[in-house]
């Protein structure tokens, strides 16, 4: 008799696990669906020709004493924005990722995805292109939302806290459901 009860507590608990695992799976289908695809693009994105990043290119030099200073390869990737893309749009940048192996400059910015491409010793523009990359991540952590909203990081921060404690229990429940029968048909014997 004990063993029945609880193989019936066992019952009871693989019902109540399939029960989550079937209602998280219904809710959060949308994002989990969002963030599978985002992330399956931000791994290539490398290997997208061009599509969702520009290709790093290659600088005349990697020797940093012979290359201009930031400030002025900085002014050039304005006069860059402005000139070659739009005088409208922002200058705002977000980050200059200095790549001296490579003997360039990116300048990354914050409001329109754009990147250019300097050389580090010559300033001549080596890349001017759409960052889709950073709209797929922005899409990928649910930064973008707060950038529509203007909610400073609080939508990215409750959105990546919900879907990562949804996600280790979707594994909790997931294990359970598989383990559950296996160790219930052992306890049989």
């Amino acid at each position: 008799m004990p063993s029945q009860q609880k193989r019936k507590n066992q019952a009871k608990i693989l019902r109540q696990f399939r029960a989550v695992h079937r209602a998280m799976g219904a809710v959060l289908f949308v994002f989990f669906f969002i963030i599978s695809v985002s992330g399956l693009l931000l791994g290539v994105k490398k290997n997208s020709g061009d599509v969702l990043l520009p290709k790093t290119q290659t600088g005349t030099t990697s020797d940093l004493s012979r290359w201009l200073p930031l400030s002025e390869l900085k002014e050039k990737a304005m006069t860059v924005l402005r000139e070659s893309i739009s005088p409208e749009l922002s200058q705002e940048l977000d980050r200059i990722d200095v790549r001296n192996e490579k003997g360039i400059v990116k300048f990354i910015f914050a409001n329109h995805y754009y990147g250019i491409q300097l050389d580090g010793a010559t300033g001549a523009v080596l890349s001017i292109g759409k960052r889709r990359s950073d709209v797929v991540e922005n899409i990928h952590d649910g930064s973008i939302i707060d950038s529509y909203l203007g909610t400073g990081g609080y939508v990215k921060l409750i959105y990546t806290l919900i879907m990562s404690l949804s996600l280790i229990l979707f594994t909790i429940t997931g294990f359970w459901l598989w383990y559950g029968p296996k160790r219930m048909r052992k306890s049989r014997s």
